[in-house]
């Protein structure tokens, strides 16, 4: 009898453990790939090249928003619907203080010295139902300078 109760409550608690744990391992990957969208758009600003991303694999190329949500999309891991994972890029056009450079809406807000903002979001459902029933929306905003 004991050992039934003791044994209920250890996978109770070693199953809600690796529950979260998976919890956290999206909000750490959702987190990295905010980043790394942000990173790969300010790299590839209005003055980069001049001409738009054929594909994520393209690297001499202005990023635009759909190319920044496909390449967030293609970097993720396992356990995490890559089609689930959203991706929202803006441009606010307004430069940092000291920044060089202006934003203006000729060069569409992502000339160096601007802002990009990409913010990412999954929707995270736990396996085992004693933890919650509901999804959790994990998300992360990035926001970086451009350089060129």
């Amino acid at each position: 009898m004991e050992y039934a109760i003791v044994l209920t409550v250890l996978l109770t608690l070693l199953f809600g453990i690796m529950d979260f744990s998976r919890f956290l391992y999206t909000y750490h990957f959702i987190a990295e790939v905010a980043r790394e969208g942000s990173r790969y758009a300010v790299v590839r600003g209005s003055t980069f090249i001049g001409t738009a991303c054929a594909s994520t694999s393209t690297f001499a190329c202005d990023a635009t928003g759909a190319n920044i949500q496909t390449y967030v999309q293609s970097l993720a891991p396992p356990g995490v619907t890559s089609s689930s994972v959203a991706v929202s890029t803006t441009w606010p056009g307004t430069a940092p203080s000291g920044a060089a450079g202006t934003c203006s809406s000729a060069n569409g807000n992502n000339g160096p010295g601007c802002l990009v903002q990409v913010a990412v979001s999954y929707p995270f459902k736990f396996i085992f139902p004693f933890l919650s029933k509901s999804t959790w929306t994990v998300s992360s905003t990035s926001v970086m300078v451009i350089a060129k």
